[in-house]
């Protein structure tokens, strides 16, 4: 019952501090969603000393909080200078290796970089669906949408293939995941859907739609390639942040891939509709 307490404490209070980041106001949204990008990338960097490398935890650090501040005064102040000092920091990381003498410097670059791209990037272009369409102002609602879709993926998936999963998914990587599971989150992702066009105006029903099938596509591709980092170093959970929900990256994995092409798409509205 202690556990079951702690679970439900952990999740009720990330839940809410998630929540007021994404709704109440811009600078709540860049400390929340700061805070969680700069974890995450510590996280991944202390995984990846695990697999026999050494990242350069502070410099990678450094460069996830200029990216995603980057990315808020590019959506936020129309200002694109941050990027420049972010272009610095990224010439300096296999310059600093060469000064580190560690093993591996190939592949502690490699991590490095891996760790901003994996991580960082997908949490800064949350920027760009909190303020979409270019006037500066915080507009939550797709934001909002997407993290509801995903949970509802989550739920449904999890749901379904307990009860009725019998044919696996993708067996080497994650033994529990079945299709029937996907199929349940995937009807569960479009019906949130349908719910967040009644609800919530800045996109269309079709856009919502098709907001869905990225998110119950690479929503669960993304869970699968979390899955597989985890497997390759032989650990459980990517972290324990979150008592009993295991770590950052536990917790997101799916908007680390859905996050790239909910932005893409909705860079595709504005060229395009």
């Amino acid at each position: 019952m202690g556990n079951f307490i702690k679970r439900t404490l952990s999740a009720a209070i990330f839940a809410i501090v998630l929540l007021a980041g994404i709704t109440l106001h811009p600078i709540g949204f860049l400390a929340v969603f700061l805070g969680i990008t700069l974890m995450g990338t510590f996280e991944f960097y202390k995984l990846a000393k695990k697999a026999n490398s050494s990242p350069q935890c502070i410099t990678g650090m450094i460069a996830a909080g200029i990216l995603f501040l980057a990315c808020f005064a590019n959506t936020y102040l129309n200002s694109s200078s941050v990027f420049l000092v972010f272009s610095v920091t990224l010439v300096m990381i296999p310059i600093i290796e060469l000064y580190r003498k560690k093993e591996n410097p190939f592949a502690n670059i490699a991590f490095t970089f891996l760790g901003l791209l994996y991580v960082a990037l997908p949490f800064s272009l949350l920027n760009y669906m909190v303020f979409p369409f270019n006037d500066q102002q915080f507009h939550y609602e797709i934001l909002l949408g997407v993290f509801v879709m995903i949970w509802a993926n989550d739920t449904g998936a999890y749901l379904v293939g307990v009860n009725f999963g019998k044919h696996r998914l993708f067996e080497r990587i994650s033994p529990k995941k079945s299709w029937e599971g996907s199929i349940g989150g995937a009807i569960t992702t479009i019906g949130i859907a349908w719910l967040c066009s009644t609800y919530l105006s800045d996109l269309t029903l079709i856009q919502w739609l098709i907001v869905a099938v990225i998110i119950f596509v690479f929503g669960s591709i993304g869970d699968l390639v979390e899955s597989l980092f985890k497997r390759s170093i032989n650990i459980k959970d990517s972290g324990n942040i979150l008592p009993g929900h295991g770590g950052i990256l536990d917790r997101f994995d799916a908007i680390l891939l859905v996050s790239p092409m909910v932005f893409v798409f909705l860079q595709a509205i504005k060229e395009f509709f």
